[in-house]
């Protein structure tokens, strides 16, 4: 895949802070997924990425955590996937089809969704990639239904799906504290699963991580709406914005090989609180994972 055949499947053109290489320089790619066609309470997260974007200017390219700047690393943003709205599977079918061309030209891709959704056919493109991929899974909610309302794509299903792709025991989930009992009973046998809990059990986790290919997806909403309340499903009892941060850092001794965050909903949250955590999560992200 080429830079021109994929920006034809752009719609919008990225800003994000410190974005300045090409496509050809840049190693890390910054990609929007503005897709909330499943979500199953209020909607709004297809414009998450672009609120990403408009508050990371508030941010500064340095990292006083890691002693990193963004202009010693070569990314870009590429801007938003133009998807067919309202048209579920042809989207999904959009999103993989984009991540294949990213990894095939050796990028290492970020996506701001969107809805969670969005990391299924990332996934199942990461798998191709990669043997032995395992994700890591930063949510409120468990995402193990079978199917929502007799509908199996769903982002509640995320990732059961993504477990059914890799094998048992692949998909590690981490701060979890809401979901029904059969999801509960599915992740027994078939994810690692941390329940409520993040910075202690993924510390304990890391030694038997290191080596592996990893793929992170991150719902914000793994934050407690103290912190993050601009997200369509609100769970209290979760992290706080400074461990979530710490989480990123400790995923930097790992083989981190893509990452998205998901389900920001910036119509919930008028502060703008929410995009600025997940603009910091990501530039913290991009300091932790991209090799210079």
């Amino acid at each position: 895949m080429t830079e021109n055949n994929l920006s034809t499947m752009i719609e919008k053109q990225g800003i994000f802070i410190g974005a300045k290489a090409s496509y050809q320089e840049a190693h890390g790619i910054i990609i929007g997924i503005p897709m909330d066609y499943t979500v199953s309470y209020r909607p709004g997260t297809r414009s998450g990425p672009l609120a990403i974007r408009n508050v990371s200017i508030a941010l500064e390219e340095y990292s006083i955590y890691l002693d990193r700047n963004l202009e010693d690393y070569e990314y870009c943003d590429l801007g938003d996937l133009g998807l067919p709205f309202g048209n579920v599977s042809s989207s999904l079918e959009m999103i993989e089809e984009a991540t294949d061309n990213l990894l095939e030209d050796g990028k290492f891709p970020i996506f701001l969704g969107g809805e969670h959704l969005v990391s299924y056919p990332i996934i199942k493109s990461f798998a191709r990639k990669y043997s032995g991929l395992h994700v890591i899974h930063f949510d409120a909610h468990a995402d193990l239904r079978k199917d929502y309302y007799g509908e199996e794509s769903s982002h509640s299903t995320v990732m059961r799906k993504a477990s059914e792709i890799l094998g048992p025991g692949r998909v590690y989930q981490f701060g979890i504290r809401s979901g029904i009992k059969e999801e509960f009973e599915y992740a027994q046998k078939n994810t690692r699963m941390f329940p409520q809990e993040v910075v202690k059990p993924l510390q304990e986790t890391l030694s038997e991580l290191k080596g592996k290919p990893i793929y992170v997806s991150l719902d914000i909403d793994v934050v407690d709406p103290a912190y993050a309340p601009g997200t369509g499903t609100q769970e209290p009892g979760g992290c706080t914005s400074r461990e979530i941060i710490q989480a990123i850092h400790l995923l930097g001794q790992l083989d981190i090989v893509g990452f998205d965050l998901v389900e920001v909903s910036p119509h919930l949250d008028f502060s703008e609180r929410t995009a600025i955590l997940a603009a910091k999560i990501v530039r913290e992200g991009i300091l932790a994972f991209l090799k210079k």
